[in-house]
Protein backbone atom coordinates (compact mmCIF):
# COMPACT_ATOMS: atom_id res chain seq x y z
CA UNK A 1 0.00 0.00 0.00
CA UNK A 2 1.48 3.16 -1.01
CA UNK A 3 1.78 5.84 1.65
CA UNK A 4 -0.21 8.82 1.59
CA UNK A 5 1.69 12.30 1.24
CA UNK A 6 -0.12 15.63 2.08
CA UNK A 7 0.80 19.00 1.23
CA UNK A 8 2.41 21.64 3.97
CA UNK A 9 -0.91 23.73 3.46
CA UNK A 10 -3.01 21.12 4.24
CA UNK A 11 -1.06 20.18 7.30
CA UNK A 12 -1.15 23.66 8.34
CA UNK A 13 -5.02 23.97 7.67
CA UNK A 14 -5.43 20.74 9.81
CA UNK A 15 -3.36 22.29 12.52
CA UNK A 16 -5.65 25.31 12.54
CA UNK A 17 -8.76 23.22 12.32
CA UNK A 18 -7.29 22.44 16.34
CA UNK A 19 -6.03 25.86 16.88
CA UNK A 20 -8.37 28.43 15.27
CA UNK A 21 -11.28 26.18 15.50
CA UNK A 22 -11.18 24.44 18.72
CA UNK A 23 -11.61 21.07 17.02
CA UNK A 24 -9.93 18.10 19.51
CA UNK A 25 -7.39 16.15 18.07
CA UNK A 26 -10.19 13.30 17.49
CA UNK A 27 -12.86 15.35 15.83
CA UNK A 28 -9.92 16.79 13.47
CA UNK A 29 -8.59 13.20 12.55
CA UNK A 30 -12.13 12.01 11.80
CA UNK A 31 -13.25 14.95 9.78
CA UNK A 32 -9.74 15.21 7.57
CA UNK A 33 -9.52 11.42 7.56
CA UNK A 34 -5.72 11.45 9.09
CA UNK A 35 -4.30 9.63 11.85
CA UNK A 36 -4.23 11.29 15.15
CA UNK A 37 -0.77 10.54 15.51
CA UNK A 38 -0.14 12.17 12.12
CA UNK A 39 -1.86 15.23 13.32
CA UNK A 40 -0.52 15.39 16.94
CA UNK A 41 3.00 15.03 14.81
CA UNK A 42 2.34 18.65 12.65
CA UNK A 43 1.52 19.89 15.39
CA UNK A 44 4.39 19.50 17.05
CA UNK A 45 6.85 19.97 13.94
CA UNK A 46 4.97 23.06 12.09
CA UNK A 47 3.66 24.98 15.05
CA UNK A 48 7.03 26.13 16.53
CA UNK A 49 8.37 26.40 12.95
CA UNK A 50 5.14 28.51 12.04
CA UNK A 51 5.31 30.93 15.52
CA UNK A 52 8.95 31.26 14.52
CA UNK A 53 8.10 32.52 11.31
CA UNK A 54 5.79 34.98 12.55
CA UNK A 55 8.16 36.11 15.08
CA UNK A 56 10.40 36.93 12.91
CA UNK A 57 8.07 38.73 10.72
CA UNK A 58 7.06 40.84 13.55
CA UNK A 59 10.06 41.94 14.41
CA UNK A 60 10.53 42.81 10.75
CA UNK A 61 7.65 44.79 10.71
CA UNK A 62 8.49 46.32 14.32
CA UNK A 63 11.88 47.53 12.91
CA UNK A 64 10.22 48.94 9.64
CA UNK A 65 7.60 50.77 11.79
CA UNK A 66 10.38 52.57 13.93
CA UNK A 67 11.99 53.47 10.54
CA UNK A 68 9.08 54.91 9.42
CA UNK A 69 8.38 57.24 12.80
CA UNK A 70 11.64 58.23 12.28
CA UNK A 71 11.40 59.65 9.00
CA UNK A 72 7.89 61.09 9.76
CA UNK A 73 9.61 62.71 12.55
CA UNK A 74 12.28 64.67 10.42
CA UNK A 75 9.98 65.33 7.74
CA UNK A 76 7.77 66.97 11.19
CA UNK A 77 10.63 68.92 11.83
CA UNK A 78 11.49 69.90 8.23
CA UNK A 79 8.23 71.28 7.61
CA UNK A 80 8.09 73.36 10.61
CA UNK A 81 11.62 74.94 9.73
CA UNK A 82 10.58 76.05 6.07
CA UNK A 83 7.52 77.04 7.75
CA UNK A 84 9.08 79.61 9.66
CA UNK A 85 12.00 80.57 7.35
CA UNK A 86 9.18 81.19 4.90
CA UNK A 87 7.49 84.10 7.12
Amino acid sequence: MARKTYTDQFKRDAIKLMTDQGYSLAKASKALGVSQGALSHWKKTLLPREQADLAAENAKLLKRVKELEMERDILKKAATYFAKESK
